[in-house]
């Protein structure tokens, strides 16, 4: 990935993040900028694996499945941001003040939008916020922590 071009696709991804199907919860990054956020797409669909399990007569994306897509947005942050975490694995250590506001259902785009991120000596700080269309869905703050070497993918 030396040359960033947007979108990113879910192939351009996998090449940064260690997550695969059924695990894998972001479609596409659609904007990027250095030091500042991230915001990617996440495209609900009725097929979604935890669906036939969550509410099956009123399915309901589950919050932690909405807090992990966002986690991945906050991976796929600090590996752009800084090219030798490439090859670092990048594990969530925590997760702050995470409020749900509404319900996602199949049919929804979910824009996953990570921003006021920080980084120090491999510890990662940022906010995070999900939408359908301009409805907050979730919000929390993510703390994550780079190992060097050791990604798995």
């Amino acid at each position: 990935m030396s040359d960033l071009k947007l979108p990113l696709t879910v192939n351009d991804i996998k090449e940064l993040v260690p997550h695969r199907y059924p695990f894998l919860f972001v479609d596409r990054v659609i904007d990027f900028k250095l030091n500042d956020y991230i915001i990617g797409i996440k495209n609900v669909t009725a097929n979604e694996p935890y669906f036939t399990g969550h509410f099956p007569n009123s399915p309901i994306m589950p919050g932690v499945i909405q807090i992990e897509a966002l986690a991945q947005m906050g991976v796929l942050y600090a590996k752009l941001c800084k090219p030798e975490a490439r090859t670092s694995l990048i594990v969530l250590a925590g997760v702050d003040n995470v409020k749900f506001k509404r319900q996602v259902v199949p049919g929804d785009v979910l824009r996953l939008e990570m921003g006021n991120c920080r980084s120090r000596l491999g510890h990662w700080k940022m906010e995070g916020k999900a939408f359908v269309d301009e409805d907050l869905t979730c919000c929390a703050t993510f703390q994550a922590v780079e190992i060097p070497g050791a990604d798995l993918r």
